[in-house]
């Protein structure tokens, strides 16, 4: 039971860590993106 808490609660630190990786990767992408359509439009 207390192995199984463990390897739980790892897992919930883990995925914490990638997803704030995912939000860091696609506000980057977001800010490129916007800042490719407005050199694209400009006059």
């Amino acid at each position: 039971m207390k192995t199984a808490l463990i390897a739980i609660i790892m897992l919930i630190a883990g995925c914490s860590s990638t997803w704030q990786g995912v939000k860091d990767d696609s506000s980057k992408v977001w800010g490129d993106t916007k800042q490719a359509i407005h050199e694209a439009t400009e006059d």
